[in-house]
């Protein structure tokens, strides 16, 4: 049985894969540019998921309205690992939110139809302050999934849920250094 609090993801020694879903309008721009630009919004809270299932769930497999384009973001583990050492728990109390630069709440992750399981996903908001360092210089690759996402819908809504898992991303335990695992990894 899994840990209630681990971060599972798809990562490497130099990074890790993040999972956002858009509007055309901001996918199209950020896979033009490579990174995020207009109309991706500089000034809100943008939330990076590494749990492809957990944003899958969000997403409604990419069929909910302005989310309908699933990106793979790749950012570095210096900056992943930066964004989680500013992060306050979204539970922290008013106060502590006020003026953290990144939340971190806990939710619980999601089979492939959407059912809640019993160990939690890990969702980052990257608040505006770190919204250009997040774009400019954490991300070092963006993948449009969306074509992978909607063939895996419909196989998982055929019944060939087994086919299905083949198409999702690997995903493992990350290695959180312990003063941020003691620290976030907590309800």
């Amino acid at each position: 049985m899994a840990p209630q609090y681990e971060i599972r993801a798809d990562y490497d020694a130099h990074g890790i894969v993040v999972y956002q879903a858009y509007a055309p309008a901001i996918a199209d721009a950020a896979l033009r540019a490579g990174r995020f630009v207009a109309p991706f919004s500089f000034g809100r809270m943008t939330w990076i998921k590494p749990s492809f299932l957990w944003l899958m769930h969000r997403s409604n497999w990419a069929r909910k309205p302005g989310q309908e384009r699933v990106l793979a973001v790749r950012i570095s583990r210096a900056g992943w690992e930066e964004a989680l050492s500013r992060a306050v728990l979204t539970t922290s109390g008013p106060a502590a939110l006020a003026d953290a630069a990144v939340h971190v709440q806990w939710d619980p992750e999601r089979s492939a139809r959407g059912a809640a399981l019993n160990h939690y996903s890990i969702q980052v908001g990257v608040g505006r302050r770190l919204a250009r360092t997040f774009a400019d210089e954490w991300t070092t690759g963006i993948t449009d999934l969306t074509p992978q996402v909607r063939k895996a819908a419909a196989l998982i809504q055929g019944g060939q849920a087994a086919r299905a898992r083949r198409l999702l991303p690997a995903e493992r335990v990350y290695p959180l250094p312990a003063a941020l695992e003691g620290r976030l990894c907590r309800p």
